[in-house]
């Protein structure tokens, strides 16, 4: 029987062990795929047992959420927190609410956390939790009623300087809210637990938007890198929320035309380019609406598209920005054949394994979400540094911040993911996502011992 590869061994291992957990299996084999080699040439890594300590969560958390909603009816509810690597510093990442969470969902956003907050050059660890509550539809006192709930199982197991969560899916400035003021009255304490905050408790500005506009200025970094520029680029963005309506507004100021929007029910087309006005718009609105892109059709911002994803649509630039593995093979070969030059992640891994083969195979400018969307974590990290100072920064400045930080990324990305083959200026943005993130991760993890 020949013997197996370090790859193979460890990924084995992981598969016997997690077995159906096929989110975090797909993170995991994606990062072994480039960081392997690293490990097997490096005698520290080796002796420490790097890659396996790095790919297991040091702590999870599950818990029942049982909660009375203002009908006075109980529902019952799971909750996790995924502690994944607090080798950098606090465990950091996001909470999200929806019926499809799950310990493999939390587990595969932990892990890639981790890297996504090395990139980034600040002191954070990585994590994850959430819980299966759908808010879709709820009152705002069912909200409040089930944040408390949540938090009161949860605040025993953060802190400023052990855990500090953010927002994710589902978890705005609404619920973050609602979760903080439950912390703080449980534990008699005003400090920086949670990040995502109001402006008026400790929030930073520029966090609403840090993810969208932080997707634009790595973008802005690659074109620079390519020798070209943003301006007049056709861009297709997916998703309508957050993340999505913010990309899609700094694009357009950087003179991209923007031509679409989407979510689970369907697409938002505008051949002509969706105007900086309704963006402006649909960011206002978006919250409060049942479906914010019907609404701009009706509008006259575009035209509506049940039942289609934004992929067969000509362009340059995608942008997928909705959820986990929403970008397929066929969908990959689509972009590909329509002229589509780079793909930038919003979202965390929407592009499946075999949709980031064809890019891969193409040379084109393929960028994952732990490098590209790094821009929401990297304003939490610097609203936790705000928080212990017990200041406030103003947005011009911090806006700056999160331009270079992205710029950093980029830098570390392109100095790790140099290829040898093809056009001088092709950089393989996975592995040098990969491998960045990994040698600070690891080198953290050796120095502080077993």
């Amino acid at each position: 029987m020949a013997q197996k590869s370090n790859f193979d061994e460890i990924y084995t291992f992981l598969n016997e062990k997690f077995a159906g957990e096929t989110e975090y299996l797909q993170a995991v084999h994606e990062v072994l795929e480039d960081i392997v080699p690293i490990y097997n040439a490096n005698e520290d890594y080796k002796a420490f047992d790097i890659v396996r300590r790095i790919c297991l969560p040091e702590r999870i958390i599950y818990f029942t959420v049982s909660w009375m909603n203002s009908e006075g009816k109980i529902e019952v509810n799971q909750g996790w927190r995924v502690q994944h690597n607090s080798a950098m510093g606090p465990y950091k990442g996001g909470l999200r609410f929806h019926p499809t969470v799950n310990l493999s969902v939390l587990k595969f956003l932990a892990f890639e956390q981790c890297f996504k907050n090395a990139l980034t050059g600040l002191p954070m660890g990585g994590g994850k939790g959430g819980s299966d509550f759908n808010p879709k539809g709820r009152s705002d006192r069912d909200i409040m009623l089930f944040c408390q709930a949540f938090m009161r199982e949860l605040q025993r197991h953060i802190g400023a300087n052990t855990d500090v969560p953010a927002g994710d899916i589902n978890v705005g400035a609404r619920e973050i809210g609602y979760l903080y003021g439950e912390y703080r009255r449980l534990n008699n304490k005003f400090e920086g637990v949670l990040t995502g905050k109001g402006l008026e408790f400790g929030g930073s500005y520029v966090r609403t938007e840090a993810t969208g506009f932080g997707l634009i200025y790595f973008l802005e970094a690659v074109c620079q890198h390519k020798g070209t520029q943003i301006e007049g680029k056709t861009i297709s963005v997916s998703g309508a929320g957050n993340v999505a309506l913010h990309a899609a507004l700094k694009a357009v100021e950087k003179g991209g035309k923007v031509i679409s929007l989407s979510n689970s029910r369907g697409l938002l087309h505008n051949e002509q380019g969706i105007t900086d006005t309704a963006l402006k718009w649909a960011i206002d609105n978006h919250t409060s609406r049942n479906n914010i892109l019907t609404d701009m059709a009706n509008e006259d911002m575009g035209k509506w598209v049940a039942n289609k994803k934004p992929w067969h649509l000509k362009c340059d630039i995608a942008l997928p920005c909705a959820t986990q593995n929403e970008l397929h093979a066929d969908d990959a070969k689509l972009l590909l054949e329509n002229g589509c030059q780079m793909v930038l992640e919003g979202a965390n891994m929407p592009c499946t394994k075999d949709a980031q083969a064809h890019f891969s195979d193409a040379k084109i400018a393929y960028v994952p979400g732990k490098a590209s969307n790094a821009g929401g974590v990297a304003l939490s990290g610097l609203e936790m540094g705000q928080n212990a100072m017990f200041n406030q920064h103003n947005a011009s400045a911090l806006d700056e911040q999160l331009y270079s930080i992205m710029e950093s990324i980029h830098q570390r990305c392109v100095n790790e993911g140099k290829t040898e083959s093809g056009a001088s200026d092709h950089v393989d943005y996975m592995k040098g996502a990969n491998i960045a993130a990994f040698r600070r991760l690891a080198d953290a993890v050796v120095a502080q011992g077993v």
